[in-house]
């Protein structure tokens, strides 16, 4: 079943709940963990919804009160995000066509994901890349650091965005978890479904434990309630705990290699020992495609040497569609290209990408003076949501307007003093621009993301956990399942599993240990958590048995995954979603 179908179902049967078990909102649910906490002046709360969110007690009221109560109502004003969702709602659109507001927000959802994925994928993990290589970076720290930052951007912003806001944090916890229990167990038993093989055994016991080590972590500031300043350093500094253990391994292997390889020969016949420490550490989908790439484009290389026009090299540079490709491809990808050519063009024309892989690393000098106008315009537009959109500097010129003209000043020297055929030596200063404006506008769209998941929880009675848990995690994560299950379809099944468990360290640390840390910053105050309920303790219970059984069973089996071992993972996942529905809907209880 494709996910779209999935997450339709869904809606339709959240829909149908509500219609026929009417108002979920006044539901009597007891509290798991500590409770009766009052917040002192020093403390900012940040509560999971429903029982603190005033704004879930509109579908309460009549279908003529709802705007009025949105409106005057401090839980509904959602100051994140281009769009005020609840307004549309319940202001704009007629009572009678609430059916089509969730189809519409649906499709817009959908459109947001695709948003996030394109960005990440095409735009920010290529420059993280060149950042890297441009530092002299190994493969080792940069797949634990630029890479994994490029392969977790959505799920990061994701969860920073719901941190900003009180009523929103419940997205955070609910997406990094069930992104965990997804990636852990979906995409996990989908690789050993795919290619049965034998997971290198250090690796993958460093990276369940350092996990096993992150999600314990959260669950005591989840049970304790609240988390200051140090706790949360002291829980990012953990990555880097696992960075230098990374780094400290990969030295360690490397010096045991070197000892006991005396040729070329030996090397070669030991094949297993080679691959089990460095095909791991470099985990990340967007490594994967550089020599690929690379023997295409040489594969198609004119013989006779050719010099292609600005005006040439300006149009087939903002052209997404490769007509090679195109011809060798399925008809279901040429329809979702058909799909994703429009925001591909855009992005193009905004965002510039340094790709270290190609002969040129990517040089396209028309474009690229281009990209110093618009990218710096689409930072200014698009951060934080389009406040600085209409600023004016000693209130009389517009901000805009500046970056306007200072791209104008900067692509008119750039244009001058190069050429088409070779890049300037601060080409690699591109790959930062170009990093800055695709997380400015991942940023923006993780922060729509947000904001409509609140209002579908508003107009559907759910809670954001569960919508973070479901939709939120499965947005996000889909990327990364096709992703891996594609790479292990190529034979390389180890760096697929890697990127599974690797990644998703960096996302639960950095998703909840940013967004606390940016909540502080913001308040000066310490960030203090309240449970909404069971589901809370369903969800980290269930991820932290998956990983536990993760570290039981594929030790016991040789550190060998099979088919087994794949459906027990995909079994596990689907029994942990249907209690934690059960749960949202009333039909388990804490006793």
């Amino acid at each position: 079943m494709s996910p779209v179908v999935y997450l339709s179902l869904l809606l339709v049967w959240s829909c149908h709940q509500q219609v026929t078990s009417g108002s979920h909102v006044l539901r009597n649910q007891p509290v798991v963990g500590l409770t009766g906490r009052s917040s002192s002046n020093n403390t900012q709360t940040m509560m999971f919804p429903d029982g603190n969110d005033e704004c879930h007690l509109v579908m309460n009221l009549s279908a003529a009160d709802r705007c009025a109560f949105v409106k005057n109502t401090p839980d509904c004003n959602m100051e994140d995000g281009f769009i005020n969702y609840l307004h549309v709602a319940f202001c704009l659109l007629p009572p009678n066509l609430t059916p089509l507001t969730i189809t519409l927000c649906i499709i817009w959802l959908l459109f947001l994901f695709l948003i996030l994925g394109l960005t990440a994928s095409k735009f920010f993990c290529p420059n993280l890349s060149a950042i890297s290589t441009s530092l002299h970076l190994t493969h080792n720290v940069a797949g634990v650091t630029f890479l994994a930052l490029g392969n977790g951007a959505p799920d990061v912003f994701s969860a920073v965005a719901a941190f900003s806001h009180p009523h929103t944090a419940g997205l955070a916890v609910g997406a990094l978890f069930g992104a965990g229990i997804f990636v852990t167990t979906v995409v996990a038993g989908s690789v050993a479904l795919v290619k049965p093989f034998a997971v290198a055994s250090r690796p993958f016991l460093r990276d369940v434990i350092f996990y096993m080590v992150a999600v314990f972590w959260t669950f005591l500031m989840l049970y304790r309630g609240t988390t200051a300043l140090g706790e949360t350093l002291g829980y990012l500094s953990l990555y880097v705990v696992y960075v230098l253990t990374v780094i400290i391994s990969a030295y360690i292997y490397n010096r045991q290699k070197h000892s006991m390889t005396s040729s070329v020969r030996s090397a070669a016949h030991n094949p297993e020992f080679h691959s089990s420490e460095s095909s791991e550490d470099e985990d990340v989908p967007c490594v994967t495609g550089g020599s690929i790439q690379q023997e295409y484009e040489s594969e198609y290389r004119p013989l006779l040497p050719y010099s292609e026009s600005t005006s040439q090299i300006l149009l087939s540079s903002l052209n997404p569609v490769d007509n090679r490709k195109w011809r060798r491809k399925s008809w279901s990808w040429r329809v979702l290209k058909v799909l994703k050519t429009p925001l591909e063009f855009l992005l193009l024309l905004c965002i510039p990408v340094v790709d270290p892989d190609k002969e040129d690393r990517n040089w396209r000098r028309p474009l690229n003076c281009f990209h110093l106008i618009t990218a710096p315009l689409v930072c200014v537009l698009t951060f934080q949501s389009g406040i600085y959109g209409n600023y004016m500097i000693q209130g009389q010129f517009p901000l805009w307007l500046l970056m306007v003209l200072l791209g104008l000043f900067l692509s008119a020297i750039v244009f001058c003093t190069t050429t088409n055929d070779s890049p300037p030596r601060y080409h690699p200063l591109f790959a930062l621009l170009g990093f800055v404006a695709s997380a400015v506008l991942i940023s923006a769209a993780a922060s729509e993301v947000v904001s409509l998941l609140h209002m579908l929880g508003v107009v559907l009675s759910l809670s954001n956990t569960v919508l973070g848990l479901t939709l939120l995690a499965w947005g996000n994560s889909i990327g990364d399942c096709f992703s891996d299950i594609t790479i292990a379809r190529q034979g390389y099944p180890r760096m697929a599993i890697a990127a599974c468990f690797g990644g998703i360290i960096f996302n639960m640390l950095f998703g909840v240990g940013i967004g606390c840390l940016v909540q502080m910053v913001n308040t000066h105050a310490d960030v203090q958590f309240e449970s909404e309920g069971l589901l809370t303790w369903v969800l980290a219970g269930s991820l932290g048995l998956s990983l536990v059984l993760s570290f039981v069973i594929v030790p016991l089996c040789r550190f060998h995954l099979d088919r087994r071992y794949g459906i027990f993972l995909l079994v596990f996942y689907a029994i942990f979603l249907l209690i934690a529905l059960l749960t949202e809907f009333g039909q388990i209880h804490f006793v």
